[in-house]
């Protein structure tokens, strides 16, 4: 999924509670799963800046040379300006967009 082009707010906005526990009928269910959702993009986004990022690395052995790449200050505001993690979970649960099941439920109702 591109996280660049998300709705998600930039901001800490108040919440209706009843979104939260239309899919699974607990609200702390819901968290967690936001939470795993978060915790996965939050991966994603890392191993992405830092693939960009690689990029500008240089190997030298002088440690008192240290560069200033314009470009790489440029792709790092970009990331730290992206809405946060929990955000775009949140934003891909009103969306629909996530898929969870819960195994013990599951077990529970074939009996």
């Amino acid at each position: 999924m591109d996280y660049k082009k998300t709705k998600a707010a930039q901001t800490t906005i108040p919440r209706d509670l009843d979104l939260l526990t239309k899919e699974t009928g607990n609200i702390y269910e819901t968290v967690m799963i936001l939470a795993k959702r978060a915790n996965q993009i939050s991966s994603e986004l890392k191993e992405e800046l830092n693939q960009k990022l690689q990029e500008f690395a240089s190997y030298t052995d002088n440690l008192e040379e240290i560069f200033e790449n314009r470009e790489q200050i440029e792709i790092s505001k970009f990331y730290e300006r992206l809405s946060k993690p929990t955000l775009i979970a949140f934003e891909e649960l009103k969306e629909g967009q996530i898929y969870h099941r819960n195994p013990s439920r599951e077990s529970k109702q074939k009996i």
